[in-house]
């Protein structure tokens, strides 16, 4: 059984197709995805323990590490929210030094630990709900669920690229908008299921993580198994690579991954991705608050500031201020797809060029639509940041393909992952500090995002030029072929025309290969297997949305 987990036994025989193998990372990536969504369970487990109305901590038991161990008060929103910090700093920890695993177990052994490790530690999160532990849950989901987060997220990143080789940006960003696509699913799911189990002393959490871990099991074990890598030297059918000179930003050589994350490129392209993420992922965490404070009763088209509302007002807005969120998710979600298509043709380095560029003049337009008190300028510019954000995620993977060639890409794109950990850092402090610096000096509520909005502006100026310092790899530093033969080999990996039946010549059926209305049905299912959650995901999410409007 073990046996088909490894990598030589994955390779695609012939007659398979290729569409196949998007909605397979599809189903991994929408479940971990759900790491976005975990501020869900939040408020209901501030209240864990008083269900109605949250038992206080006293002392040492409502510091950090008190907060870790104590059993007989509720947890703080702070506490729990230290789990997201987890996330993403595990995850690029994990997906850098694991990443070269990878190239050589093979997706699918690597996406069965993800498995293990993401569902397991929702499994390990509900037994420290239960018994009322924060660390069980912060080792959990953040370090074991992180380690999976990290091996999930880069799993099938370089069996898409090698499968589409003609449409590099597409195929990554298909896989990488299911992880911006997994709070979508997850969020309403889980607040469904939580209503579902509370009783009068459960808030239901507790049920709504083993439930989930379930769930995602089944879909991540089959998404797994559904991975298959296309054999050394295939290519789609009528496709021929493009001649060097036509692009020089695309090379046909291969750079090992000793070598690439020592060039001047890689640490350029990991210094555009911190910049960009860093830019926007602290506006991510307080989306909500901000529009609140910014836009006040205008939001419920009373003409007075956010401090003068009353309590019932201010319940109104804060559902305004959830949809707005969601928006924000809806749009990261459709960037991941839309700019990474697109990168196909435009490029990578222009690509970025744009991300960078339009969003500083976005976020230096940004304080002068809130003071004119412009809602549909403001939000307009939130979205279209929301889209280049998720955008700079799913185009980056093809960006390294094209530098370094596509032989050590996942774990090249593993080590570049580092960045995101590092702006998880730098985004949420330097947002949060300055809008606490500003609430302190007696800012207006209204105004206190004006000074981070400029400071990221700049972020994402500085982001711009390091994209122009981008050129290609010096050949000198790719791989002979005596040398590349060598590291096939320890990656398992099989010609073509060593696989039974084959004659050699030309690609496994790709899209433009004639295939049967039998051989289609696969496909079709695969498709609406991940297709249906993510429309009612998105239903929902719109449903939201509308009470903005």
């Amino acid at each position: 059984m073990f046996a088909l987990l490894d990598k030589e036994n994955s390779v695609a025989g012939p007659g398979f197709n290729r569409w196949l193998v998007p909605p397979a990372a599809l189903a991994v990536h929408l479940c971990i995805g759900m790491a976005y969504g975990f501020s869900v369970f939040w408020l209901p487990l501030s209240k864990a323990l008083g269900i109605t109305k949250a038992i206080a901590c006293t002392g040492d038991d409502g510091t950090f590490w008190g907060q870790a161990f104590t059993t007989t008060c509720d947890w703080k929103i702070t506490s729990l929210s230290f789990m997201y910090s987890l996330f993403f700093v595990i995850l690029g920890s994990a997906a850098a030094m694991w990443g070269g695993w990878l190239e050589r177990a093979g997706p699918r052994k690597a996406g069965m630990v993800a498995s293990v490790c993401w569902c397991g530690g929702m499994v390990i999160s509900a037994y420290g709900v239960h018994t009322h532990q924060l660390w069980l849950m912060w080792l959990g989901s953040g370090v074991i669920g992180g380690i999976g987060l990290g091996l999930g997220y880069i799993s099938p990143v370089s069996t898409l690229i090698k499968w589409f080789p003609d449409r590099r940006g597409m195929a990554t960003g298909m896989a990488i908008m299911g992880f911006g696509g997994g709070a979508l699913i997850g969020s309403p799911l889980a607040d469904k299921l939580m209503k579902f189990y509370a009783t009068p002393t459960s808030v239901g959490v507790f049920e709504t993580f083993l439930t989930l871990a379930a769930v995602y099991t089944v879909f991540m074990l089959s998404g797994s198994l559904g991975y298959r890598v296309p054999p050394t030297g295939w290519a789609p059918a009528g496709w021929t690579a493009p001649a060097a000179s036509t692009n020089t930003m695309i090379t046909s050589r291969q750079v090992h991954l000793n070598k690439a994350w020592k060039t001047p490129q890689f640490w350029l392209i990991w210094l555009v991705l911190c910049l960009n993420v860093s830019a926007t992922i602290g506006i991510i965490g307080v989306a909500s608050p901000m529009i609140q404070e910014i836009f006040g009763g205008h939001l419920i088209g009373l003409d007075i500031r956010f401090t003068d509302l009353n309590v019932d007002q201010k319940k109104q807005i804060a559902t305004i201020g959830a949809a707005f969120a969601g928006l924000f998710s809806l749009f990261n979600i459709l960037g991941r797809f839309f700019w990474a298509s697109l990168s196909d043709k435009l490029g990578r380095k222009l690509t970025y060029a744009v991300f960078l560029s339009a969003g500083a003049l976005l976020y230096l337009s940004m304080p002068s639509s809130a003071n004119s008190g412009s809602l549909p300028a403001f939000v307009g510019a939130i979205c279209l940041i929301a889209s280049m954000y998720g955008g700079g995620f799913s185009t980056v993977p093809a960006y390294l393909a094209d530098m370094f060639g596509t032989q050590f890409v996942g774990a090249i794109h593993g080590r570049l992952l580092t960045a995101w950990s590092t702006a998880g850092i730098i985004g949420p402090v330097l947002v949060t500090s300055l809008r606490e610096s500003q609430q302190k000096a007696g800012v207006a509520g209204e105004h206190v995002y004006d000074k981070p909005m400029y400071i990221i502006a700049g972020l994402l100026a500085a982001g711009f030029v390091a994209n122009l310092l981008i050129s290609p790899v010096k050949p000198d530093l790719a791989m002979s072929d005596d040398e590349l033969a060598r590291e096939k080999a320890l990656a398992h990996e099989k010609a073509a025309t060593d696989q039974p039946g084959r004659t050699g010549g030309s690609a496994l059926p790709g899209p433009q290969a004639t295939v049967s209305g039998a051989s289609l049905m696969p496909v079709v299912l695969a498709w609406a297997a991940v297709g249906l959650p993510l429309a009612w995901g998105v239903a929902q999410t719109l449903q939201k949305i509308a009470r903005i409007f």
